[in-house]
């Protein structure tokens, strides 16, 4: 590929911004249809649990292949309402990672129970489950693996450990819409799933969403007791529940999306594969291929020993890049020194100083992706050793 250089070597002017998601132009492509949905549910004059979340909870737990689906109001309640509804109690413990959006960790925070930190696989990225039997305790009633970046985690042997132990799973879905394992999709391996459905997720609303799936009906008419006051009959209270219901807006939204979503996730994975082979040779590392495990792809974040100067190596050329995230949960200023298990996480630590997000989306034009891909091959990465560690785990792939 050509160099972009000026005919003063300089590097060239910005163009215009690719960003790293593009929500707007999504929602501007299905604008009609959502138009019609939405006038649907103006007529019909229902607003909250009405018969557009009763479809897309149906619809939902027929693509996750679960018996039941509730709809809430986003994410992180998903996941705290998911853990209540597997009797985690106030005290208890929930094994996790330090390596997630902060939510997580929130989430089983505001229930009242305390997060312990395992380290990553360094290849996965995903909870090393290793680690696991080191980290439980006589406290510990739950674990809650990520399937981080849409990358599926290693469900078969935290299900073994868990089993063993008589723990609850929780699976953290938030960035895996459609990604799956040995042809079985994430959310239906864990006593029960949490979902987002924020903006920019795979399958996005427009505005906050989430749901719980799982295959348990009685987690299930916990889930829609405690997302509602914890009623079971209206305005009789059972048990302490909070306010978290899933409007029929964003229902009927998310389902003029939905057919769509194989689709979209086949074109980021098509993205995700054009990145991978201009990066062959570069010496920056893109996402592992992970055996028997299909990637959502709702990052694609690489590792670079010369993150700063990739950053605006892109960045000249209109390229936006992000980091997912700043920081791991445990260095955040909320939570430092406070948690078990923060002061064992190598793996993590070495990739917080390391990732970069590329844009890969379906939005992305086929222009856009080649002058990514054009910038992406003229990059090298400076002679800084990768860790020892996670040298040694790609290492292995290889052989």
């Amino acid at each position: 590929m050509p160099n972009i250089t000026t005919t003063t070597g300089l590097p060239p002017s910005p163009r215009s911004t690719i960003p790293v998601a593009d929500p707007g132009v999504e929602n501007r492509h299905y604008r009609t249809a959502i138009a019609a949905v939405v006038e649907r549910v103006l007529t019909n004059g229902i607003f909250i649990l009405g018969k557009e979340v009763e479809a897309f909870e149906q619809e939902w737990a027929r693509y996750i292949g679960v018996h039941s689906c509730v709809g809430v109001a986003n994410g992180t309640d998903a996941l705290a309402l998911a853990l209540r509804a597997v009797d985690v109690i106030p005290g208890d413990e929930v094994i996790t990672v330090s390596h997630t959006a902060v939510a997580t960790v929130a989430a089983i925070e505001l229930i009242g129970a305390v997060p312990v930190f395992v380290d990553i696989d360094p290849l996965s990225r995903c909870m090393n489950p290793d680690l696991l039997a080191g980290a439980i305790s006589s406290r510990t009633r739950a674990i809650v693996p990520v399937h981080i970046y849409g990358q599926p985690a290693s469900m078969e042997a935290v299900l073994t450990l868990a089993r063993h132990h008589r723990l609850k799973v929780v699976e953290d879905c938030a960035q895996a819409h459609g990604a799956s394992i040995a042809g079985r999709k994430v959310g239906g391996f864990g006593d029960a799933a949490a979902f987002s459905f924020y903006p920019t997720k795979n399958l996005g609303a427009i505005g906050d969403a989430g749901a719980i799936v799982s295959n348990d009906p009685t987690i299930a008419d916990r889930v829609r007791s405690l997302r509602q006051y914890g009623w079971r009959e209206r305005y009789i209270c059972l048990s302490t529940g909070i306010n978290s219901r899933l409007d029929e807006l964003q229902a009927a939204i998310l389902r003029v999306k939905l057919p769509h979503l194989d689709h979209r996730n086949a074109a980021r994975r098509a993205i995700a594969a054009r990145y991978r082979a201009v990066l062959a040779h570069t010496g920056v590392q893109p996402p592992a291929d992970i055996p028997d495990t299909l990637h959502a792809m709702h990052l694609f974040v690489v590792e670079s020993g010369g993150r700063a100067e990739l950053e605006q190596f892109l960045a000249t050329d209109g390229i936006k890049t992000a980091r997912h995230y700043p920081m791991p949960v445990h260095r955040q200023p909320a939570y430092v020194g406070r948690l078990r298990g923060a002061d064992r996480l190598p793996v993590t630590e070495a990739f917080y100083d390391r990732l970069v997000t590329i844009p890969c989306h379906p939005e992305l034009e086929h222009a856009q992706i080649e002058r990514i891909c054009n910038r992406l091959g003229n990059w090298r990465e400076p002679a800084r050793a990768m860790p020892l560690l996670i040298q040694n785990a790609f290492q292995r792939t290889a052989l």
